[in-house]
């Protein structure tokens, strides 16, 4: 099915998606993606060069006519977020994503995509392959790891890139023009502690949580979408107070940027209370899809029974950890008063995941404002310092502040009235980019960041429109002929 994408239009930005499909590039696993994109431009008779982090930067001389155009820098990550659905066997540092296409969607088999932001740098590479494009000189950056960290775009040094104008091929919706994002920073809680042994004559059960639509936690945290790390510390609040329920493994979530689908605890009880814990998780199945009816109609919660577990988290640990987990800010924050229905501040509580001795809690906080995020962090930091854990904050990323006077903006703007008919969105987006943390290392850039339309990224459910696929590709070859 995966070859099918081959036949879409436009055809050559398709085909390199397609190569991009089957190489393994969770984030973390750069060497051969990057390798795959210098071969390329190699190929091409271009000047390739990558930098200590692994960004790869693939020139384009300017066509005859357009040599003393603005240099331009096109900017794409190569890494995607590797989410698959449990009942799914695919490993994403083995495995090619296998691609189907429904209707006007392209999307994948029960895993991500990859079109955040595979799509963007097929897009480049159509860009550097085509002859017949009219454009200025053109750098094509290739950055990596983005997913967890910016690490890539952290990594870029002062001289690396000589454009003045960069397009980031990164937003998620066609018609948007975006001109800032948020920052961002990671807040680990960490418990370590001696296992406590099971108590003889208790019964243990394997709680579900799954079902979630999850999401992208930057993007799609303002839609009310259930937290599934929120929901089973709910539960286990009111199942420990009122049946000596005892938690023996949590693992709910994977990755930062993504608001967690699924959770599963692994917990003990007294016999005698089995039958009224069993009617306690019904009950609370029941709460949430009430709660959550509008937006998580595949929600399921249940409890089956398993073997005893040989130790459980101490109850001090225990109960300060759901404390915490139940009192931790998650979700919408605040929201920005100048760009109506953008997020400002808001947190996402990734992941829960308990191992022998250890317990790791992982939070990822974003704001348009650093001292919101600040403040954010401080918050979180305060709420798991006082319940026993070491707390640290790391990989800070700043915000891309909007510059609405922009050269650039304004041409484009134009362009695409002129296009379509229509006037283009000019937007702040809650989700980081890497656009400023790229003016770091490249002070005075003019940017503009665009992209078609991709939905549910970061999750299973993720897939690009395709009809905006090519009215991407198609503005974004008149953008580079309009850069004069």
């Amino acid at each position: 099915m995966s070859k099918e994408i081959l036949k879409l239009k436009p055809q050559q930005l398709w085909k390199h998606f397609y190569d991009l499909t089957q190489i393994p590039r969770p984030t973390g696993q750069m060497k051969e993606i990057t390798k795959f994109v210098i071969d390329f431009g190699k190929s091409l008779g271009l000047d390739v060069k990558q930098d200590k982090t692994g960004n790869v930067l693939v020139t384009k001389p300017a066509t005859k006519g357009m040599e003393k155009a603005p240099v331009v820098i096109l900017q794409s990550h190569l890494d995607m977020v590797p989410q698959k659905n449990s009942d799914v066997k695919h490993d994403f540092t083995k495995d090619p994503i296998e691609t189907v296409i429904d209707g006007n969607k392209v999307k994948a088999k029960s895993t991500t995509l990859g079109s955040d932001n595979g799509i963007g740098a097929a897009a480049m590479m159509a860009v550097l392959e085509d002859k017949k494009l009219k454009h200025g000189k053109i750098e094509a950056l290739f950055t990596v790891d983005e997913e967890v960290g910016m690490v890539g775009a952290i990594g870029l040094k002062k001289g690396f890139l000589s454009g003045s104008i960069l397009l980031n091929l990164d937003t998620e919706e066609i018609g948007e023009l975006c001109v800032g994002c948020a920052g961002g920073a990671d807040v680990n809680a960490d418990w370590e502690f001696k296992d406590a042994k099971t108590p003889k004559g208790d019964i243990a059960y394997k709680i579900t949580l799954k079902g979630l639509r999850g999401g992208h936690s930057g993007t799609e945290i303002h839609l009310g979408r259930a937290n599934a790390n929120k929901l089973m510390f709910y539960f286990l609040k009111e199942a420990v107070s009122s049946y000596e329920v005892r938690l023996s493994a949590i693992d709910g979530g994977s990755l930062r940027n993504a608001i967690p689908r699924e959770a599963v605890a692994i917990v003990t009880l007294p016999e005698e209370d089995e039958k009224d814990f069993l009617k306690l998780v019904k009950s609370y199945e029941k709460i949430f899809k009430e709660e959550y009816k509008a937006v998580e109609q595949n929600l399921s919660f249940k409890a089956a029974k398993t073997d005893l577990p040989k130790t459980l988290i101490p109850e001090e640990i225990q109960d300060s950890l759901i404390n915490a987990v139940v009192g931790c800010q998650n979700g919408v924050i605040s929201m920005l008063t100048d760009f109506e229905g953008i997020v400002e501040t808001s947190t996402n509580l990734a992941s829960i995941k308990s191992g022998p001795g250890h317990i790791a809690a992982k939070m990822l906080a974003r704001s348009s404002s650093e001292t919101r995020k600040d403040e954010i962090c401080s918050s979180l930091e305060s709420v798991f310092a006082l319940a026993g854990a070491k707390v640290s904050i790391e990989n800070g990323y700043p915000g891309w502040q909007p510059n609405a006077q922009s050269d650039t903006l304004n041409m484009m703007a134009k362009l695409y009235e002129t296009m379509y008919k229509e006037k283009a969105h000019v937007v702040v987006v809650h989700a980081g980019l890497e656009c400023g943390i790229i003016l770091g290392s490249t002070p005075g850039l003019d940017i503009v960041s665009f992209g078609p339309t991709i939905l549910n990224a970061h999750s299973p459910d993720e897939f690009v429109e395709i009809d905006t696929v090519a009215k991407f590709y198609d503005y974004l070859v008149k953008t580079l002929e309009n850069i004069k």
